[in-house]
């Protein structure tokens, strides 16, 4: 096919894939047609009596192909193919996007995309959507498919200028021409039904009727089969063909879009798992999130060199502004996103909540850390989670004033040994420094993690986390619709050491919040993050790693030092 164009291999292969579907109705009606030879040659007197045991065997088994294939086809025709996530944008509320997109389609001259949705990603695409008994003429009569959806991803309406917005769904649009062809929407219909009803086998492939379910099963992917390498030249073919009408439309304005597309989806990523995920895990979801991509990719601007030039992009018009309520769709985006990647907010009950990024500090990332310093506390108050002292490492005598500083951090954490009672007891001689519950210091943290056991802490903490995502995940319930299940994994699990340091983080913050003066504070790529004097300090990864991994707490305590925390002030944790 050296030479043909785009189109014109797509409707070959398309072509291809009709002829599978008519060779698997021919073959379900073989045994039919010898039935019916038999029984006319019986009637007629052409075929003896000594034929009827054949005949009625051939009959019987017709009727039992003649059932199976009706079946096989009842499902391939029912079956709905599972929809994409998205976010609907009425013409009334997007009259310029719609405009927008009908000019590039007389342009390009093919049809106009039937209506425009919103996805949570950073991806476009064309997508079919059958009405109920659309499919009935599948398998034989020919129709005019209608217009697919245009799918935009959010993110592009709020980095991208309008220009290079449409310069990116040139090539998009373009491929609302081959969709028209009927032989491409029949070829396309079938296969869609087919990995459908595959589909429906397996997820019904248990009970009394599983037999049933697994002959069908059986019947799709041996057709899906035969069609994949015929379905696979006829996309390719239809891209090429949609390529070659955008060609003419804004070409050297796409690769500039194109390079918006990478940024785009760079800050996306970062986002939803160093921002969004942190406040999806404890029931809060950002409401808005497109707004977030423009503020993280703007910091990214200022920091990266290879990002020099992105920002001046942004005094030109931003395609949001095709939306007459671009805020009312970036909430519902982000609560679609939600649901999407974490599986909520559906199913978690009163605690799931909007949060809006000026509250996100306080709301979120205060709220984190004192969570992850309490379940540290409470690890730290379990039987046998305490680490013996070595005698000569116990200090015999403290100052006065060490002693009135750690009566006042025990009187104020609740312990029975009053403030006077401390005073006392340092001047009588000497004060210990037991590993006693409940007592919430960046001390106590420190003194227990120095003398080792850092693999046993990680343990504990990792099983009280599974078993807090557990129970979340059976509050959550299954995600509603085929299109929302199952939840994307945004990051790895966490090891039991990574876990151990957040939340040794965590204390360490809390501590640095609540004697030190310091803020919670939200960093667009990095997610939470610790403000003092109205500064990100990003120089306390290290100090915690070497304190959780080797027992050394020298860095660590000269960082606290230095910011002016208070070792032995309990810290609020809730």
């Amino acid at each position: 096919m050296a030479g043909e164009s785009g189109e014109g291999v797509a409707r070959s292969r398309a072509l291809a894939v009709l002829r599978i579907r008519s060779t698997a109705l021919a073959v379900a009606l073989l045994p039919a047609a010898a039935a019916v030879v038999l029984l006319v040659g019986g009637a007629t007197g052409r075929i003896g009596d000594s034929w009827d045991a054949l005949r009625w065997s051939v009959v019987g088994g017709a009727l039992v192909v003649l059932v199976l294939a009706g079946a096989v086809a009842a499902v391939v025709v029912r079956a709905r193919p599972a929809v994409s996530p998205t976010v609907p944008v009425a013409e009334s509320s997007a009259p310029d996007l719609y405009r927008m997109v009908h000019d590039l389609a007389v342009r390009l001259q093919v049809p106009t995309p039937s209506s425009i949705e919103l996805t949570p990603d950073c991806d476009s695409w064309l997508e079919d959507r059958r009405p109920d008994g659309a499919g009935a003429g599948r398998w034989g009569r020919r129709r005019e498919p209608a217009a697919p959806v245009l799918v935009i991803g959010s993110p592009f309406m709020w980095w991208m200028r309008v220009a290079e917005l449409r310069a990116l769904l040139a090539p998009v649009v373009a491929g609302t021409g081959p969709s028209a062809d009927p032989d491409i929407a029949a070829a396309r219909r079938f296969i869609r039904g087919l990995d459908a009803a595959a589909g429906v086998a397996s997820a019904r492939s248990r009970g009394l009727v599983w037999p049933a379910y697994a002959f069908l099963g059986w019947v799709a992917r041996l057709l899906l089969r035969g069609c994949r390498a015929h379905a696979a030249e006829m996309e390719r073919g239809v891209a090429a063909s949609a390529s070659e009408r955008a060609q003419a439309v804004d070409y050297g304005l796409r690769i500039v879009a194109q390079e918006q597309v990478g940024l785009a989806y760079a800050g996306w990523d970062r986002l939803l798992t160093r921002v969004a995920l942190p406040a999806w895990r404890m029931g809060r979801w950002p409401s808005r999130l497109d707004a977030g991509v423009v503020a993280a990719l703007t910091d990214l601007s200022r920091r990266d060199r290879l990002a020099e030039g992105f920002e001046s992009r942004l005094g030109e018009r931003p395609a949001c502004d095709l939306l007459e309520e671009p805020g009312t769709v970036d909430e519902a985006a982000s609560l679609l996103a939600a649901r999407l990647f974490h599986g909520g907010p559906e199913g978690h009950g009163p605690d799931w909540s909007p949060v809006d990024w000026d509250s996100y500090p306080e709301e979120v990332v205060d709220r984190i850390w004192r969570s992850e310093a309490a379940l540290l506390i409470r690890v730290l108050d379990e039987p046998g989670s305490a680490v013996p002292r070595p005698e000569r490492d116990r200090p015999a005598v403290i100052t006065v004033q060490t002693a009135e500083h750690t009566a006042e951090s025990r009187a104020g954490a609740g312990l029975l040994m009053g403030g006077q009672a401390a005073r006392q007891a340092a001047v009588a001689g000497s004060v210990d420094f037991p590993d006693e519950p409940g007592r919430a210091t960046i001390a106590r943290v420190i003194d227990r993690l120095s003398r080792g056991g850092s693999e046993e802490l990680a343990a504990r903490i990792t099983g009280h986390v599974a078993r807090e995502e557990a129970a979340r995940d059976a509050n959550r319930g299954p995600a509603t619709g085929t299109s929302l299940a199952p939840v994307y994994q945004l990051l790895p699990p966490r090891t039991g050491r990574e876990l151990l340091t957040e939340h040794v983080t965590a204390m360490v913050c809390c501590a640095a919040v609540d004697t030190a003066g310091a803020a919670a504070g939200l960093d667009w790529l990095d997610g939470p993050a610790l403000l003092v004097n109205g500064s990100r300090r990003a120089d306390l990864a290290w100090p915690v790693l070497r304190l959780v991994e080797n027992g050394d707490a020298a860095p660590l305590r000269s960082w606290l030092t230095a910011v002016g925390v208070r070792l032995e002030k309990p810290v609020r944790l809730v």
